[in-house]
Order: structure tokens, then sequence, then C-alpha cells
């Protein structure tokens, strides 16, 4: 007797059916990112050298051509899986290049002020935004924004804080516009004040929002500044559990998380499940290809090859990117809170550059 099935089931999708999916979308990142390969070159036989990475001109193209064109569903599936997928894989090929000697050479300095920096940003940009009036949970998600990753940071502490729809929308509204800001100035500050590509790694690492947005901003100096921003970067990221987690107790809103509805507040399984859902894999992917990479499993071949691959997947992340930005919205978010913003990451830089300075970090 044949097995019943329910009319309604929708059957599963194939590997041929979600590839067909995305293919538009991933397409269409990578014309834009080998536009940007091309602009490269171009732009180096005229001026000798390029001073715009291809890593931010696919950014540029894909917002340039996004305030024009707005692209369908037809086209997002594969432009989310090139800003995420893709850029996440990149991430961890980018921990066969990271030698932790030169930058364990820090000692616990570094760790600890990495830490006391996301610490004193979250605590400035709060107050910042309390003083231009913004209500205390928009505060704090602009606060955290800022501080550890943008988006993602936002999106992570707004259910441990009990923060509505409308809150998230407008704290994250700035963030993308924000960010590509940081990525396009950043270079030109580090050359103004000469800074030294261990240093320059530091800064771009405490104040990027996103981590592959580190590449963009710290390739122009040198490949130890790809290194260092990286895994300063890497740290922020991992402060997110922490921080979610005192939120969580401090707020007792912990009963309402998505990962453990029915589970009472302070609960000690909400907060594991918070912590672990909140390090994402491609964080203890980098971290171990980078152990393998130093401990001698990945011989120096395939490490060139892992580079050389993490930077054709970063440049069309990029431009994925850069198609997801509306820089029209960015009015949206209201002039209080891109004030806000902009104010909090000044401070953050302001630390950074301080950091660097009083610690011998550069």
């Amino acid at each position: 007797m044949s097995r019943s099935h329910s009319p309604s089931a929708a059957p599963a999708p194939t590997l041929s059916s979600r590839i067909a999916r995305i293919a538009p979308g991933l397409i269409l990142c990578c014309l834009v990112a080998l536009a940007a390969f091309g602009l490269e070159r171009l732009e180096a036989s005229w001026t000798g050298r390029p001073w715009l990475e291809a890593l931010v001109i696919a950014i540029l193209l894909g917002a340039l051509l996004r305030t024009f064109w707005t692209p369908g569903d037809r086209w997002m599936a594969g432009i989310r899986f090139s800003s995420r997928l893709l850029l996440e894989a990149a991430i961890v090929l980018i921990g066969a290049t990271l030698s932790l000697k030169a930058i364990l050479a820090s000692g616990p300095v570094l760790l600890a002020t990495i830490v006391g920096i996301v610490f004193l940003s979250i605590v400035s940009g709060y107050l910042i935004a309390r003083l231009l009036g913004l209500p205390k949970r928009m505060a704090t998600l602009i606060a955290c924004g800022n501080a550890i990753c943008g988006n993602s940071a936002i999106a992570a502490v707004a259910p441990a804080i009990g923060a509505e729809g409308d809150d998230v929308a407008a704290a994250i509204s700035f963030t993308a516009i924000l960010g590509i800001a940081v990525v396009l100035s950043l270079p030109l500050i580090g050359g103004w004040f000469d800074m030294s590509p261990y240093g320059f790694g530091v800064l771009a690492g405490m104040t990027v929002y996103a981590v592959p947005q580190v590449l963009a901003a710290a390739a122009p100096f040198s490949a130890l500044s790809v290194q260092v921003g990286t895994l300063v970067k890497l740290v922020r990221v991992l402060m997110l559990g922490p921080v979610v987690l005192c939120f969580s107790i401090i707020n007792r809103e912990s009963e309402a998380h998505p990962l453990a509805p029915n589970l009472p507040a302070g609960n000690r399984r909400v907060r594991l499940a918070t912590f672990a859902y909140f390090v994402p894999w491609f964080i203890l992917g980098f971290l171990a290809v980078a152990v393998a990479r130093n401990s001698g499993m990945i011989p120096d071949a395939a490490a060139a090859g892992a580079a050389h691959l993490a930077t054709w997947l970063t440049v069309i992340a990029m431009a994925a990117l850069g198609l997801e930005v509306d820089i029209r919205k960015l009015a949206d978010a209201g002039p209080r809170a891109s004030a806000a913003a902009m104010l909090s990451l000044l401070v953050l830089a302001g630390l950074a550059a301080a950091a660097i300075t009083v610690f011998g970090l550069g």
C-alpha cells in the first residue's frame, strides 16, 4: 500500500531549483565585481597605483546602480546570498593568511583594549542618544550598533531589551550608509596621519561596523592591516554574546526570546542558547583555519590560493552590499537618530585612536 501524502505539502526545493533562484542576483554581483576589477586596473594604468581598491569600487558601483534601479525579487535572492554566505566564506578563508605570532606580540593589552573600548563606546553612545532626547531603548540600540557590529548588534539586542519594530527599523536605517562612509573615509584618514599598517588595522577593526567591511577599509594599507583589523573586529563581534546576555538579565526579557519562548527569565538554558546563537559559524571557521595555518597544517601554496579566492569572494560580496544600500532611506531615521549615530561613531574613533597612541598599538 502506497503512503498517502498531504495535498498541501510543498515539495522540498532541489539543489537545481536553489541554484536557479540565486543565479540572477549572483551573476549581477559577479558582473559588478568584474567591472570593479577592471576599473581598478584602469586606474592603476593611468595613475601608477590603484587609489581606490576593487573592494571599494564594487561598493560604490553597487550603491550607484541601486540609486537608479531597485532590484526585484528575482534578483534579491542572489544578492543576499552573495552579501552573506560568500562574505562569510571569504572571512573563513582569510584565516589562512593570519599570522598569530605577529598579532599576539601585543599580548593581552590588545584584547583588554578592545573590551574596554566596546564598554566605553556603549556607555558614551547611550548617553549621547539620551542627551539628544531619544528614548531609552532607541538609545541602547544605537549605542550597541556603533560599539559592536551595526545592524547585527541592533537586531540581536532588540529582543533582549523588548524593543519595538519601529525602534529597530529606525536604528538600522542609517547603519549601511554610515558603514559605507567609514569604509571610504578611513583609508584617507590613516594616510593623512601616516599610520603604521598594524595601527591602522587596529583602527579599522575598532571603528568599522561589519567584519567584511574591514577588508575594504584595511586593504589599501597592507595585508597586515587586513589581518589585524579582522582579528580586532572578530573580538568585537564576540562581545555581542555577553552584551546580549547582560541586557537580557538586566531587563528580565529572556522569556520573550525567540530561541526559548517557554523558559523563565534568567534561565541558564536561555543564556547558553543566546550566546551560542550569536557566535556566527564563520567566526569559528576563521579561528579554526587560522589555527590550522599557524600549526603548519595548511601549506604556503594553499594559503596563497585561499587568499586569492577570498579577495574575489569579498569583492563580489561588496558589490552585493552596495546593491542593498538605499541612500534615500537615510532621511527616514530622523535627524536626532542620525546625529546620535554619527556622534557616537566619532567618539568610538577617538577612543580607538587614543588607545593606539597610549598603549603603543600603532
